[in-house]
């Protein structure tokens, strides 16, 4: 009964993570997919209030909770399953961790939030000449992070699912 008990546990952080992946997944690819079409079709002004309004309310402990969470639980999967080490899951997961750590929250810090910052301190009415820029930089950036949490999640579900053969067998 106690070796059950581990695997659950593991299998458990495993899950917990792959989750957390898919969460932050689905959340930049909705606003590269629909939020970012939409303030396409917006003028200089509506854009650098609304996205201005995107920036400071999503500052908020649940999205700091999964968007940290996907390195966080991964790591912790990643040490709660140590003892697979050698196992193909072990490391779908760690190639998942370092992708979403370097390309969604390292990448988030040197990329997004400066042009956040920048975005944020624009005047509406009073736009700077390269608005239409920075608007362009940012949903590139965004669509990085689509890809980078994407394969995250992906390489988590298969990690999922070698630990859930390698178990039926």
């Amino acid at each position: 009964m106690q070796k059950r008990s581990l695997i659950y546990i593991e299998n458990g952080f495993l899950a917990l993570a792959t989750l957390v992946f898919g969460i932050m997944a689905g959340l930049f690819w909705t606003y590269t997919f629909n939020v970012n079409y939409a303030m396409l079709e917006v003028d200089g002004a509506t854009y650098a209030t609304v996205q201005s309004l995107l920036n400071q309310n999503v500052r908020h402990f649940m999205f700091f909770l999964f968007f940290f969470g996907g390195g966080f639980f991964s790591v912790l999967a990643l040490a709660v399953n140590w003892r697979h080490w050698r196992h193909m899951s072990f490391w779908l997961l760690a190639l998942a961790a370092i992708i979403y750590i370097l390309g969604v929250i390292v990448f988030t810090a040197q990329v997004n939030l400066p042009l956040n910052y920048y975005t944020e301190s624009w005047d509406p009415q009073n736009l700077p000449a390269d608005w239409a820029q920075v608007r362009t930089q940012w949903n590139n950036a965004n669509a990085i992070r689509v890809g980078t949490s994407g394969a995250a999640f992906v390489l988590a579900l298969a990690a999922l699912v070698v630990r859930a053969s390698r178990n039926a067998v």
